[in-house]
């Protein structure tokens, strides 16, 4: 019972917290997202210490990110995410490059390592899923150019980013690097093979019989998508990785988008709980010997990103107008440079401050590119109503 009891408080102390910040953010015309991260910050065990351990939010916040890149493959068939990265595969990677070699630089200016230095690069080289995603109306998501081409990017991104790690992993577990690195290369078909085996003669047949029973649907959507983020994670590769598949697979279905809009109000809950966590889990203590370089970092990505992806989408946006604000709308770093600079603890020259000068930038980057986006373009939590679009 008192684990229980330990739950309960964490996500009553979470949620008034965020509801507490997010009406401040309402009252000075700022992204909610701002108010979450500060949330955390301000009741995490480097504020006021309400909440000392953050593994309890951590865990379930990752939950989020499992259901975001889920809904985000129901929106993409096989076929036209083939198509989309056709458009953009050069301009993720020659942007990617750019953004790498500017972090490394930054870091060896001000005294990093060459590791860390590398580290800090690799990433700046990523933009945030959550951010682009969650700040898209749903009308620019599903029917608009704009929406293809920020998914294109961040799916590459998070490809390129997912081959990192597996990299990192291997590098740390030195005695297994070869079967760490071989592994995901051959789980990834395999995953691919099992799940269109499933969705098809299974999955879409019980979907078939039962799809006048809501409860029904929304019940085998959650194990499909938890199944298969779980599948993927014992074949050595992550979670998102997985219930992205889950949701390419199923995004021929008839009934995807219904599948969608029912996903949301759950994904929402534990997206605010990802960003909650991601402000308590910042070492204040620790804040002052990486501020500068932070803040640098934080913003020469906010500058180079924007002006980077202006002018390499000039022929994939269809207007100047476009590729600003696509540029604009990825102009931060990711929750994926915090999952790189997890793995990377067990690496030589990599110290606790290297760690925390990206997470405090990531941090940074978030609230910046959050406030121009929420000012400046449609999203579902603007302030000003001529720009709130669900």
């Amino acid at each position: 019972m008192a684990g229980n009891a330990d739950i309960v408080l964490t996500l009553f102390l979470v949620f008034t917290a965020a509801a507490v910040f997010a009406t401040a953010m309402l009252w000075a015309r700022q992204a909610l997202i701002i108010g979450y991260i500060l949330a955390g910050v301000v009741i995490g065990p480097w504020g006021i210490g309400l909440i000392a351990d953050t593994r309890i939010i951590g865990n379930l916040a990752e939950t989020g990110i499992i259901f975001l890149l889920f809904l985000l493959g129901l929106d993409l068939t096989p076929q036209k995410l083939i198509h989309l990265f056709k458009q953009t595969t050069r301009i993720t990677l020659s942007t990617s490059a750019l953004f790498c070699l500017a972090g490394f630089g930054l870091a060896l200016a001000f005294g990093f390592s060459s590791a860390a230095a590398l580290l800090t690069g690799v990433a700046c080289m990523f933009s945030s899923t959550i951010i682009g995603i969650k700040l898209l109306p749903t009308t620019v998501l599903h029917h608009r150019h704009t929406g293809e081409v920020i998914i294109s990017v961040l799916l590459l991104q998070d490809l390129i980013a997912i081959a990192v790690m597996v990299g990192i992993q291997a590098l740390t577990q030195a005695e297994s690097g070869r079967s760490q690195l071989l592994l995901p290369l051959l789980s990834l078909p395999l995953l691919a093979i099992l799940a269109w085996a499933f969705e098809r003669y299974l999955l879409l047949r019980l979907l078939t019989r039962f799809d006048q029973v809501q409860e029904f649907v929304f019940l085998l959507t959650l194990a499909w998508c938890i199944g298969m983020a779980w599948l993927a994670h014992t074949l050595g590769l992550s979670y998102e990785m997985g219930a992205f598949m889950a949701g390419v697979i199923m995004a021929s279905s008839p009934i995807a988008q219904f599948i969608a809009l029912r996903l949301k109000p759950l994904r929402d809950f534990f997206l605010v709980l990802f960003f909650v966590a991601l402000g308590a889990g910042l070492n204040l203590d620790l804040v002052p010997q990486v501020l500068w370089p932070a803040l640098a970092l934080a913003l020469l990505m906010l500058t180079l990103k924007p002006l980077a992806y202006r002018f390499a989408l000039r022929g994939v946006a269809k207007t100047t107008p476009l590729a600003w604000e696509t540029g604009w709308r990825l102009g931060q770093m990711s929750e994926f440079s915090l999952l790189i600079t997890f793995l990377a603890l067990g690496l030589p020259d990599v110290s606790e401050t290297t760690i925390l000068l990206i997470q405090l930038a990531t941090v940074l980057t978030f609230i910046g590119s959050s406030a121009i986006v929420v000012l400046n373009y449609p999203t579902p939590v603007a302030v000003d109503p001529s720009l709130r679009r669900d």
